[in-house]
């Protein structure tokens, strides 16, 4: 089959119904325009991502002839200015096709258009440029950025049809293009450095125009001003908005820079669904960009928990709901923050976060965490602690088709189960249990009780028990949940220093620091494939390092 004016319609109806895609990108933030090589990038990406997963969609040739580029304006990237016989959307469908098939000389593209005249019909060619004309346009007309954009959308796009099994003329690179002219077998602190600031600008590109404050045209300070205030903010420990925005004026290169009182205050307007919102479209950037390396694991496990502020010690009055008690159940008050995060072989990357209310129930979080995971990337195992160790959400995870592993909270059966345990020396034990439900309904589970090595206990507290739907062959899989607390420990360092009680302002500094966490373990990905070919999960790459350079880009972040 091939495509067909229905088919395409198909494709655009389901980018529109996409949550977490804008195409245009231009069209959804003032970061970009009709000119934006970033946004024509991201544009291709969002399209093709979609296009060949229909099922009438077989050809990277058609999709170059068919995707959409009227839209787009091409003078700024166009050195010629006078009348020429081909149009630079013309141009650049050909040379996306030379750059797709991997073709060193223009003479193959002629040739190859020569003998496919339906082909040369959809590109809108009466005639066949030759091979003088294609060189000049390529070295003379295009700018070097966008030869550049072209080379890399075609790599998007055989990755992506790739992806869905569908023939491509040519194997793409699974890696971060290269920025660099050596490679060394053991890369030296200096060349991570000059990687991780290339894939950072690149990354920052991506990410950030995820964001926007929905501002009226002709604001005098540029919105990336406000996310590189924010980032700077996550530089330095407990740095409040007013003394970050002081700095912040003499190390920006920007002529203007907000105030500390002028951020705060956009910042509130922002409600807590926009803020989610924006910061799921920014982590499915993330994400389709480094899936494109090999290194990536995007299916797999994922980890929920709960996570507090410091402890509130101020008026909390008309506030209640907002603060709320802590997890351990003392006499103190702080916010609390829900997130989920890939772990295990996946690059630890926070697919969303939400605020933690008074009256909402763990099944609610957990239903409404996981909605916005299998959205992003395919889940199969689920990890959480105790706290959510209802019967309910066990029940939920299993009729999603999750696997899940849960640490049991000790009741008077297991403590005497655990006590025989003790008696017989007996380190492992498994048993299946139904969980009731409610009307004569039940949940069926197993057990597992581990003795823990190295106990302070003499009795019943040296077993921990473990509940999970595939019995104890998953229990291993349990210790990845370390990664999202030592999340955790990088996430409050970068948030900025707040003593407002205002909720909106609270979550963006969380749900922002937990965007320039992500963006950090992906840059190290990407730069350990790119240096070493292969992917550890101990970072190469420091946090400093990343924020700094993010804040060094002056365009964005």
């Amino acid at each position: 089959m091939a495509a067909t004016r229905d088919s395409q319609r198909s494709v655009f109806r389901r980018i529109a119904q996409q949550s977490y895609s804008e195409w245009p990108a231009y069209d959804s933030t003032p970061l970009y325009d009709r000119s934006s090589l970033g946004s024509l990038e991201e544009d291709i990406r969002t399209v093709a991502a979609t296009w060949f997963d229909h099922e009438a969609h077989h050809s990277v040739d058609e999709f170059v002839s068919h995707y959409p580029v009227a839209y787009f304006q091409f003078g700024p990237h166009d050195r010629y200015s006078g009348a020429t016989q081909y149009g630079m959307d013309q141009l650049f469908r050909l040379f996306l096709l030379k750059e797709i098939h991997g073709w060193s000389h223009e003479t193959e593209l002629v040739t190859y258009l020569t003998h496919r005249l339906e082909l040369c019909e959809q590109l809108g060619l009466t005639t066949v440029p030759n091979q003088s004309t294609l060189w000049r346009s390529w070295h003379e007309r295009f700018t070097t950025e966008l030869r550049e954009t072209i080379e890399a959308v075609a790599r998007t796009i055989l990755i992506k049809a790739q992806n869905a099994d569908v023939a491509v003329p040519r194997e793409p690179e699974r890696k971060f293009p290269s920025h660099g002219d050596d490679e060394e077998p053991a890369p030296d602190d200096q060349a991570i450095l000059n990687e991780a600031g290339s894939i950072t600008d690149h990354i920052s590109r991506i990410v950030f125009p995820a964001f926007s404050l929905k501002r009226d045209s002709g604001c005098e300070i540029h919105e990336n001003a406000y996310w590189d205030l924010q980032t700077y903010l996550g530089l330095r420990e407990r740095l409040a908005a007013n003394e970050g925005a002081r700095s912040f004026v003499y190390e920006s290169p920007r002529d203007r820079t907000p105030l500390g009182h002028v951020h705060r205050g956009q910042i509130r307007d922002l409600s807590i669904e926009q803020i989610r919102e924006m910061y799921r479209r920014a982590i499915h950037r993330l994400l389709n960009e480094v899936a494109e390396t090999e290194k990536f694991f995007r299916a797999g496990v994922v980890a929920i928990d709960i996570t507090e502020a410091d402890p509130f010690t101020g008026d909390r009055t008309g506030h209640e709901d907002e603060i709320i008690g802590t997890k351990e159940k003392t006499d103190e008050y702080a916010y609390q923050w829900a997130t989920v995060q890939l772990v295990g072989n996946a690059v630890p990357i926070v697919l969303d976060a939400r605020p933690v209310r008074r009256g909402e129930s763990r099944k609610e979080i957990v239903e409404d965490l996981l909605d916005s995971a299998q959205d992003a990337v395919h889940v199969d195992n689920v990890l959480m602690d105790r706290e959510f160790d209802s019967q309910h959400i066990l029940e939920m995870l299993s009729q999603r088709g999750l696997s899940y592993v849960v640490p049991k909270r000790m009741q008077t059966s297991e403590k005497a189960q655990a006590k025989r345990l003790l008696q017989r020396g007996q380190d492992r034990y498994e048993t299946d249990r139904k969980l009731h439900l409610g009307k004569n309904e039940w949940h069926e589970t197993t057990l597992i009780y581990r003795r823990k090595e190295d106990s302070e206990h003499n009795d019943h507290r040296q077993y921990s028990v473990f509940m999970s739907n595939h019995g104890g062959s998953f229990l291993t899989e349990y210790g990845y949940r370390w990664e999202i607390e030592s999340g955790y420990k990088s996430i409050k360092r970068f948030m900025a220093a707040t003593t407002s009680k205002n909720f909106g302002l609270r979550f963006f500094y969380f749900a922002f620091a937990c965007l320039l966490y992500s963006i950090w373990r992906a840059v190290d990905l990407l730069v350990q494939v790119e240096l070493t070919g292969e992917y550890e999960h101990s970072p190469i790459v420091t946090a400093d390092n990343t924020l700094t350079l993010l804040k060094k880009e002056t365009g964005i972040g």
